[in-house]
């Protein structure tokens, strides 16, 4: 099977190479050796290479930033991914595009499901949603996978910030009343290879961590997995669990967003162990 690859230098993407089959073609792409947001130059490209299934791992992430960069996030989050879209349904190939959690408002208090209502609260929600419908408006076949809280030992996430910090300051606060599921973007690399390797009907799928937590909590358990692997350089680091109310951000965040995983579990696909592959990725990450 020949894949493109968009996002390749991103955790999600880096991860896929990781563990793309020896014996299929990769397309490995960035913004520089592909622009998504370019009709034209998608439909080229997909053209001229055929891939038999395309993924998108490429988003514009900058929670915070996105607030002042509404165009370009706009652009990278929704532009392209319909540029996809219509390239893989022209050309027949499979698609796979990533989404977030970050499509709801946090008011619920049970885990969401694929077709439960969004309003997104912030610019980076707001563009991701609009991605989701444009991908699923251009070709219905396509897959739209949700996650949530992505880590991995490649780029800048939680887990890497948490350690890089810990080294310099005595004590942190992180904030204990936004729920989620931490995710290890290798384990939805995985996933993403095992719906490649199958006819899975078209739609929107939750995959995340099989256990939620607050920031805070996700933080403990950092730690105690780094101390317990005799990685600490500062066992001393004390945490505080402090409200969403007392940090604040230019973006909105919602404070509930967990993800209901029964519709891909009955694809035979389980929810991973976030805190095995913590323990995993840890001694990987390179401050």
């Amino acid at each position: 099977m020949k894949v493109l690859l968009t996002g390749a230098n991103g955790q999600l993407g880096h991860c896929f190479k990781d563990i793309f089959p020896s014996d299929w073609q990769l397309l490995a792409t960035d913004s520089q050796q592909l622009d998504i947001t370019d009709g034209l130059v998608v439909d080229n490209f997909v053209a001229l290479h055929r891939p038999d299934a395309i993924v998108n791992a490429a988003a514009y992430t900058a929670v915070d930033k996105a607030e002042d960069e509404y165009e370009l996030a706009y652009k990278v989050n929704a532009v392209g991914p319909k540029n996809l879209a219509t390239a893989a349904k022209k050309y027949h190939a499979k698609l796979v595009h990533v989404s977030t959690d970050y499509v709801f408002d946090g008011t619920k208090r049970s885990p969401y499901l694929e077709d439960d209502l969004t309003n997104p609260v912030n610019v980076y929600g707001e563009t991701k949603r609009a991605g989701e419908l444009s991908v699923l408006d251009n070709y219905s076949s396509a897959i739209v996978i949700r996650t949530s809280w992505v880590f991995s030992e490649y780029g800048n996430n939680f887990v890497k910030t948490m350690l890089k910090l810990s080294q310099t300051r005595p004590e942190l606060t992180i904030i204990d009343d936004q729920l989620g599921c931490p995710t290890y973007a290798g384990d939805i690399a995985k996933t993403i290879l095992e719906m490649l390797m199958n006819d899975i009907q078209g739609g929107i799928y939750h995959y995340c961590g099989d256990e939620y937590v607050s920031w805070f909590q996700f933080a403990s358990k950092i730690f105690a997995a780094a101390h317990e692997l005799n990685l600490m350089t500062n066992s001393n680091v004390m945490i505080k669990p402090i409200l969403t109310s007392e940090y604040q951000t230019k973006a909105i965040r919602p404070l509930y967003s967990v993800l209901n995983m029964d519709k891909i579990k009955q694809l035979d696909i389980k929810a991973p162990d976030w805190e095995k592959a913590l323990i995993d990725v840890i001694p990987r990450i390179h401050l």
